[in-house]
């Protein structure tokens, strides 16, 4: 946004928790190599640069239940140093004006080493790791063309006077690609938006590896799970899969499309516990993968055993009903999987933004431990009522929304 704008400035918020919203102090930048007595490089003005950082996947702008614009993405962190690096925060800019701090409470929140799900703040000698960013603008700030970074780091390998330092770098220009519009996977009311964006660590952050990249089909997924009347999300044997609300519910196209592929055939998973021994390439259960063009394509997971009623290459209608809710693959209870990719193959591919064409905002919930709880125990799940419901267009829904579909 511009500095001379004499609207507010932005509302930026990160992934993590609530943080402590500490302003930054960053050291000088570093004018000199880190190893007292080594020679000048060879170009001009060039410095030895102990962390390094890229970002591989542009953000792409997208606009939220909450009616701002998000940008959900990944900084890759590298530590090319003999010793730890203490990050002490971050920064996230556009030009010369900072679109949001992190203090080192915030980065070690969220920065996740190369293969790992725990979350550090510092990084050993030589490793890598992913900084999960969001950004979030009000409506009428304007879209960056361009972000770059700001580390502020404690790299021990320096000497004495030089070890604080801050780091520039992982510039990358925004996506401008149309976010896909669809419509609503589901019907009916009391849904909720479990692990959704852009908070929610186990879909957001789960990075794979895959033909020489890291790729995150996740990064913008859904579970969706569905409370009675009672606000259960089931009632009765937790162990029984028709306990479950949301159980052998129909699920829908969301969009005129064309059936990519389809997986059939395995076994509903006793809810309340995690299944052992699930291929990865049998993970996501039953499922189905839509082609809704332009590269995009839209996967449904853990559908129920032998409730599928498309196969490949058929053309399907916007809100056909396709499959029914189930509980197969790496699920511990039933819920519709959903998430939209630049590929069709469900784990190989990289996750997309998309917004459904019209739903309801009716409450929100206590968030993902509460959610959690309520699944594990069968108890309400207490919802702080939207006075009045409030309708939403053209957007996505965030994390731990209760939604209610249709017009």
């Amino acid at each position: 946004m511009p500095e001379h704008s004499n609207r507010p400035a932005p509302s930026i918020a990160a992934l993590a928790a609530p943080m402590k919203r500490t302003v930054l102090t960053l050291a000088a930048p570093i004018l000199a190599v880190l190893v007292c007595g080594a020679p000048a490089l060879a170009r001009e003005g060039a410095v030895l640069t102990p962390l390094i950082l890229a970002v591989e996947n542009a953000p792409v702008p997208f606009r939220g239940s909450d009616g701002n614009t998000h940008l959900v993405y990944e900084l890759f962190v590298t530590n090319f140093s003999s010793g730890p690096a203490v990050i002490e925060g971050a920064e996230i800019l556009s030009g010369d004006t900072v679109l949001a701090r992190l203090d080192a409470a915030a980065v070690a929140g969220r920065l996740q080493p190369a293969g790992q799900r725990e979350s550090t703040g510092t990084l050993a000698p030589g490793m890598q790791a992913l900084l999960f960013l969001h950004v979030i603008l009000p409506s009428y700030a304007p879209v960056p063309e361009k972000l770059s970074h700001r580390i502020a780091a404690r790299i021990s390998a320096a000497p004495p006077d030089r070890q604080e330092m801050r780091e520039s770098g992982g510039e990358i220009l925004v996506g401008k690609g149309d976010v896909v519009t669809i419509g609503p996977p589901l019907a009916g009311a009391r849904f909720i938006a479990g692990d959704s964006c852009c908070d929610a660590s186990r879909h957001t952050r789960a990075a794979l590896p895959v033909d020489g990249r890291v790729v995150i089909a996740q990064r913008f997924a859904v579970d969706w799970e569905q409370l009675d009347d009672a606000g259960r999300i089931y009632a009765g044997a937790q162990s029984a899969l028709k306990s479950y609300t949301i159980y052998d519910k129909d699920i829908l196209a969301v969009s005129d499309a064309t059936v990519i592929s389809v997986l059939d055939g395995l076994p509903d998973q006793p809810p309340g516990k995690m299944p052992e021994g699930i291929a990865i390439e049998q993970a996501d259960g039953n499922s189905i993968v839509l082609d809704l063009g332009g590269g995009r394509y839209a996967l449904y997971a853990h559908l129920r055993a032998g409730s599928i009623r498309v196969k490949p290459g058929e053309r399907v209608k916007l809100g056909q009903v396709m499959a029914r809710v189930g509980n197969s693959g790496n699920t511990i209870a039933p819920h519709l999987h959903f998430h939209v990719m630049d590929a069709p193959i469900p784990l190989a591919a990289n996750g997309l933004p998309y917004a459904i064409d019209v739903f309801t905002v009716t409450g929100t919930t206590g968030g993902t431990a509460a959610f959690d709880k309520a699944e594990a125990d069968g108890t309400p799940l207490a919802i702080a009522p939207a006075t009045p419901p409030r309708p939403v267009k053209n957007a996505l829904p965030l994390d731990q929304l209760e939604i209610r579909f249709g017009r």
